[in-house]
């Protein structure tokens, strides 16, 4: 709900503050007072496109605030959240206009851009009368008001899962089919290389190995004659004789000797097991170093093949192994890509079905609630004067979505027989804010808390549809907050606060005032209205026999 407007600089408007209440408030005055000039300024602060020049002659800079009252679930405190503002229950929204045009703007004492500021517009204030493009003008909000008013949640919330449904297989089914495409571009590839990698059957480690081996056997000899020297230098005719010799004649000197011999005897014993562990470990080498000069052949030939293949592919010698898992698993996957795809056609069939049930029952209930909505219509539109109007609510086929595959327009026929259109476009004056004025009152009167704003709402009609169209606006700001530019004394009495726009001249300027009324001065101004200038006491008791039966 708007709470208050402060306007200073702007415009014929030096400084003004006003307070607005719950319910229906009206503005009135004489034409050219400045009554659209509140409008205007109320647009700026929010965002809204309007006029250029806005800061008044003389001044440098103009600035408009608006505070308002935000409910606990209102939709613009998910705004704010983000946009990364404060929230809180209060929101005050400032904006500064420099005489050269530039624009600066606040929420909550933080700076912000004007699209921000139009985002929190859409939930705050909807203007009619005046902005074609915004509140039920805007075609883009008409299917959802009628969702709303036909109360078939039940049938959105299946076509929304149907369309989840759909959704997520249609993904699957594109993923799987660029992925088949992508195997089937490189088919040959693939099995060229899974064969050539699944014969060679390289293992992690064997590179190493093969690299060692090859080296061994290409300085074989050499080393197998210095190993082979080695081993006889350790033998029968060398150390192992030698020791062994030595042994014996400890022994034999050992009864003469006594324990002096006992510790280099059993020295020696522990050299004769090393020197057996040496033996045994050259023997090996030998029989290592033994090899066939094929073998030589086959391992160079294998190693080259390893290197080679590890470089064709560009991946590292330790990872050919994993490479070819991989490219079989692809290939495997390209070898059965056929079975999985028709699986999830069929799938992607079964979900279109599904989708195509939900949003045609969904468009059942459309066209039920379209007809009831136009029959509602045709009720509310005679006493408001558009007793020749025809009001219809269009469903026809749009794009396939998750609410459904409907599109709703809601057109008018301001005379019998002449073509329907949209609203903003045939609707004109004072026919479009009663039309917007006649759809609130049939849709639902709670579904909005933006504070609605009527701009000469009873233009070109008087007396009982005057009267009429001042009762429409009061129940249905029962529910919430409406603001309205009005000449007529019946919708003026039927408001709860009353503000009179007065423009005042001076010799050398001319200023816009408004104050707010009480009951004597609110009498006072209606029986303006009913009488003109000059007021008499006719006048006065008609105004005060309005406001007593408002």
């Amino acid at each position: 709900m708007l709470k208050g407007l402060t306007i200073r600089d702007m415009l014929i408007i030096d400084h003004l503050e006003l307070q607005f209440e719950a319910g229906l408030n009206v503005l009135t005055g004489e034409t050219g007072a400045g009554k659209s000039i509140l409008l205007d300024c109320l647009g700026f602060v929010l965002g809204w496109r309007g006029r250029a020049e806005l800061v008044r002659k003389g001044a440098d800079h103009g600035e408009v605030a608006a505070w308002f009252d935000l409910a606990e679930n209102h939709p613009a405190r998910q705004i704010l959240k983000e946009a990364g503002l404060p929230v809180s229950e209060e929101l005050i929204l400032r904006r500064h206009n420099s005489v050269d045009g530039r624009k600066t703007a606040w929420v909550n004492d933080r700076r912000v851009s004007g699209e921000v500021l139009r985002l929190l517009s859409q939930h705050l204030v909807e203007l009619h009368g005046q902005h074609d493009d915004r509140g039920l003008l805007d075609a883009k909000g008409h299917r959802p008001l009628l969702d709303a008013f036909g109360a078939y949640g039940p049938q959105i919330s299946q076509t929304s899962k149907a369309w989840a449904s759909l959704s997520a297989v249609q993904k699957s089914v594109a993923k799987t089919e660029a992925e088949v495409e992508a195997l089937q571009a490189e088919e040959a590839f693939l099995r060229h290389a899974v064969a050539e990698l699944s014969t060679l059957d390289p293992r992690p480690g064997e590179e190493a190995e093969l690299d060692a081996r090859r080296r061994m056997m290409q300085s074989a000899a050499r080393i197998r004659e210095d190993v082979a020297k080695a081993q006889a230098a350790l033998g029968r005719e060398g150390a192992e004789g030698l020791i062994g010799d030595a042994s014996r004649w400890l022994d034999g000197a050992l009864e003469t000797a006594g324990p002096h011999l006992q510790a280099p005897i059993a020295a020696l014993e522990r050299v004769m097991i090393e020197l057996q562990d040496a033996q045994s470990g050259i023997e090996d080498c030998l029989q290592a170093l033994d090899f066939n000069p094929e073998e030589l052949e086959i391992t160079e030939e294998r190693l080259f093949a390893i290197r080679g293949l590890a470089r064709k592919h560009q991946v590292p010698i330790e990872e050919l192994s994993a490479f070819c898992s991989e490219l079989s698993t692809r290939l495997a996957a390209l070898d059965s890509s056929g079975q999985t795809l028709e699986q999830m056609r069929a799938d992607l069939v079964r979900a279109q079905s599904g989708y195509h049930a939900a949003s045609a029952e969904l468009r059942l209930a459309r066209h039920a609630a379209a007809e009831k909505l136009d029959a509602a219509m045709a009720a509310e539109l005679p006493p408001l004067k558009l007793e020749r109007a025809v009001f219809e609510t269009q469903v026809s086929p749009g794009a396939e979505g998750p609410a459904g595959a409907d599109q709703v327009a809601f057109c008018v026929a301001t005379n019998p027989g002449a073509p329907s259109g949209p609203l903003a476009k045939i609707a004109s004056g004072g026919e479009l804010s009663r039309f917007m004025l006649a759809l609130k009152m049939c849709l639902s009167i709670g579904r909005s808390q933006a504070t609605m704003m009527f701009d000469e709402i009873d233009r070109g009609v008087g007396g009982a549809t005057a009267d009429a169209v001042g009762r429409r606006l009061s129940r249905l700001a029962a529910e919430g907050q409406i603001l309205v530019v009005t000449h007529s004394p019946q919708v003026a009495a039927c408001a709860q606060a009353h503000f009179q726009v007065i423009k005042e001249q001076t010799a050398d300027q001319t200023r816009s005032l408004v104050r707010a009324l009480d009951a004597e001065e609110r009498v006072d101004e209606i029986a303006r209205m009913i009488s003109g200038t000059q007021v008499t006491a006719e006048a006065k008791a008609a105004a005060k026999a309005l406001l007593d039966r408002s």
